[in-house]
């Protein structure tokens, strides 16, 4: 078994693709991404196939090009095939209007590719300084 193959090596990968991605650093993981991989949005629609979850991921970075993001939770646990990131994010916009979402993403992995995501978001004005992780 070489280093590249070892279980630790595949949850270190599992872990940074997943957190890479609940970042929205999108581009990071498009050469993780399953042909056939489904993204499932849970009480939206979901998105199928490599191609159209990408241009899913560029729309949402051309969204949010204006906006920053400050993630006041961010929690993340792994194994060899699935991820789990549970993350408070507050967004500001040019003109300074906040909005802060919580989201938990569930990611599937097989040979080291992502081949579903299940995400759960929510908007909240819940006060961040009681959702920061500790």
């Amino acid at each position: 078994m070489t280093s590249a193959t070892t279980p630790g090596h595949a949850k270190d990968h599992v872990r940074s693709t997943a957190e890479a991605f609940s970042q929205h650093r999108f581009r990071e993981t498009y050469d993780h991404l399953a042909s056939d991989i489904v993204w499932v949005a849970v009480g939206a629609a979901s998105t199928t196939g490599r191609e159209e979850v990408i241009a899913a991921c560029e729309g949402t970075l051309a969204e949010l090009a204006d906006t920053s993001t400050d993630f006041v939770r961010f929690l993340s646990v792994a194994d060899t095939q699935t991820a789990v990131v549970d993350s408070v994010g507050r967004y500001t916009d040019a003109g300074g209007g906040t909005s802060t979402v919580a989201s938990c993403d569930i990611y599937e992995f097989r040979d080291g590719l992502i081949t579903q995501i299940t995400s759960y978001t929510v908007e909240i004005d819940t006060p961040t300084d009681e959702l920061q992780t500790k």
